[in-house]
This record gives structure tokens, sequence and C-alpha cells, in this order.
């Protein structure tokens, strides 16, 4: 097992370069099975979630070369296969090759998806929309068989706004008969990114980045070059990085509005911006102010960033609060913030943060993504040597990740347990 060991009170100071979007990725090649040919993928980060999915289309068929943050991917040998719990629940966005596989073999046999435990994050959309766009859907023992003669379009209204579900249906509908109307639909940058990829194989959808899309089936797609969008989350942990640490950091190959919740909160508390083309410089006093924050579906404050706001407001001046509506459970890090003398009560599902001047390193554990994020964050922030385990965890999002910050100057390695 492998740890992080930061050793914090250095102040963030230089460039870092933002790598593509996990969350646009991941979708983005389930949908190339949609096509029996070849797909061209650029901007791909070197993640362990990204290595699941490859495996993941290899045991399908696929045959993939990587080149440099490029996938080649030839998917004219895929056939639609039982695929086990050992590699559904390696994460939860293998649950992205449903609406693929039932859109082009009109069949699917998959064991329920795992991923990080922050909630609960059910099935049941990605079920009905399949099921209203004509599939047969049986669950037992664990797998989701699907079937179906035809898909043929409807008009399907979420609930929620479910990012998975939305792109799922997206994708199965793509090659249904006749148009698909998806209402309440989930209006975040990748499902924006996944309809660019879809178009350019020849899919007809428009309006993602609203609440309504609707896709015109086709008989079938075509080969295609796809750039994956930078990734926000990233970008806005780099962001907070700058301002734990009272930093001065330009962060590139960013979208500036995709990130503008983040920014929104970071300049209430007092950090400092310039917007230049693809990139912002964020200028950060020593301490911050305190902040409420509350996470909600885009374009307002992302739940993914929720963790390391705690980080951050744990040593901001005065009291402030997060709340959390998106998920139940993703408060795990509080327990280990306390380690590091975070003053934070949970009453419900908000978190009322008391900040302090400073922290102090600590042992710690990573319970997932975004959790780990955060204590690293709380770790380049603290005072003395803070130690992260689980940080497989944080492979699974963040490329890189102590080569960046050292290039920041922090004081950060990965050392064997």
């Amino acid at each position: 097992m492998e740890r992080i060991i930061i050793k914090g009170g250095n102040r963030l100071k230089g460039t870092i370069t933002v790598s593509g979007a996990k969350n646009a990725v991941l979708p983005i090649l389930g949908a190339s099975l949609l096509y029996g040919g070849e797909s061209f993928i650029k901007n791909v980060p070197n993640l362990q979630d990204v290595e699941v999915m490859v495996e993941l289309l290899e045991y399908l068929g696929a045959r993939i070369n990587r080149e440099d943050h490029c996938l080649r991917i030839d998917n004219r040998n895929v056939a639609s296969r039982e695929i086990g719990e050992d590699l559904m629940r390696k994460m939860r966005a293998s649950n992205l090759v449903l609406g693929p596989l039932l859109g082009r073999f009109r069949t699917v046999l998959i064991s329920q998806p795992g991923g990080c435990n922050i909630g609960s994050r059910p099935m049941d959309l990605h079920l009905r929309g399949m099921r209203a766009l004509g599939a047969r859907i049986e669950e037992r023992a664990g797998f989701i068989k699907a079937d179906a003669a035809r898909l043929v379009g409807a008009d399907i209204y979420l609930d929620v706004p479910s990012v998975g579900a939305t792109e799922n249906i997206m994708m199965a509908a793509s090659l249904a008969r006749g148009r698909t109307t998806l209402r309440n639909a989930a209006r975040e940058p990748e499902v924006v990114d996944l309809q660019s990829y879809l178009n350019q194989m020849g899919a007809k959808i428009s309006g993602a980045g609203t609440d309504v899309i609707r896709i015109e089936g086709v008989e079938s797609l075509n080969p295609c070059r796809h750039t994956v969008i930078p990734d926000r989350i990233e970008a806005g942990t780099y962001l907070v990085a700058a301002a734990i640490t009272g930093g001065e950091v330009t962060v590139e190959s960013i979208i500036p509005e995709h990130v503008e919740p983040v920014l929104a909160k970071l300049r209430e508390a007092g950090a400092e911006f310039e917007v230049t083309g693809d990139a912002v410089h964020i200028r950060c006093p020593e301490r911050l102010r305190a902040i409420d924050v509350r996470t909600l579906p885009y374009p307002g404050f992302p739940t993914d960033m929720q963790p390391q706001f705690v980080a951050l407001l744990s040593l901001a001046d005065g009291t402030s609060t997060v709340t959390e509506t998106i998920f139940e459970n993703r408060f795990k890090h509080v327990s280990e913030l306390r380690r590091l003398g975070a003053d934070i009560r949970l009453e419900g599902n908000t978190a009322i943060i008391k900040g302090k001047k400073s922290l102090s390193g600590a042992l710690v554990e990573a319970s997932d993504l975004r959790a780990g994020a955060a204590l690293v964050l709380a770790g380049l922030g603290a005072e003395n040597t803070t130690v992260v385990e689980q940080i497989e965890h944080i492979d699974r999002g963040y490329e890189k990740l102590e080569e960046k910050y050292r290039n920041l100057g922090a004081e950060i390695i990965r050392a064997r347990a």
C-alpha cells in the first residue's frame, strides 16, 4: 500500500495544468461502443478509473492503443457479453456501458455497479429510461438483464437530474427509432461533451446543457476524433489548494465558466482572480473569511467540491456552514479533518465549521476520491507532517497529483507504507 506524505506550510506559487475530465471521458469511452469501428479520443487523463473502463471495453472485445493521453479504440470485434461484478464493482461509471450496449446489440447482462460509498445512487432512473425506450428489464441476484427487439423513441422525465441516467438514455436513444425527449435532464458540462462526441459520430442530439434534450434516432454511427474537455473538479481543487496555502497560482487549460460556482465562493471568501482565455490566476490572502456553501446540481455548487471546501473553511476566519443536498453520506472526511484539529460539527446534512488559525499534521485515511483530495489540501495548509493513507481512491481522479503540487512548491511525496 502507498501513502502520500505532506510537510505543510508552504505557500503555493506557479502554474499548474488541468488534465482531461474524468467524468467526461468515461461516458465517451462507453459511447464508443455504439459504433463497430475506430474512434480516436484525445486529452485522456491517466487515471485508475480510465484504466478500469479500458479494461471493461477490452473484455468486450475492443482493441485499444494508448498514445500519450490519446486512445485509439477499435470496436469492430465487440460483443455484448455478461459482465460480472469483478469488473462492474470497480467503479460506479461502469454502468455507462448499459445504454450503448443496449442501443447497438439490443441485449445487456451486467452486475450492479460499485464505486465510492458516498450515498445512495440507485440504478432505477437508468432502468426506467431503458424501459421507456422499449427494453425489458429483469433484476436478479445482483445482475441487470435488459433486452429489446427494437428501441423506440419516447418522452422521458427524470425525477432528479441524474448525470449517469441522462448519459445512458442519450446513448441508447441515439440508435432508437424516432425521437426521444428527455426532460429534467442533467445540465453538467460532461453531458454537453458527450453530446458533442455523439454528434461527431453522426447522432442527432440537441439541448445538452439545458434541462430538455432531444435525440433523433439514426440507423448507424461513424468514426470520429474528439478532444475531452478539461476537468472542472480537478481545476477547482487546484484553486482551493492555492487558497488554503495563501498562494498565488495560475491554473491553465481550464474552461472558466465551468468553475464559476467555485470561483464565486472563493471570491466571496476573499480570493482575487484574473481570467484570461483558458487560464485563471488566483491570489489569496493568508487567511480567507468564513462563508456558507450549499451543494446543488449544475450550475449550482458541485458536490464533488464539497469536501475540499470543508477543508478550506476549517482554516477560515469565522464560522461557516456547508450543506450537502446531493449525497447523504458525503461527510466521511469530517472525522479525518478533526484528526488534524479541525473544529467541525455535523447537524444532519450540514457541517458547521469554526475556522482555526492552524491545523496540525496527523495520520489520516481517504474514504473516497474527493475526501482524499480534501485531506491532501488540509495537509498542504497544516503545520508539521500529514500522512494520507488509502490513496488508491485519489488515483481514481487526479493525475500526477504529487508532481503537480511539487511544481508549485509543495513538499509532498508518495511512499510505500
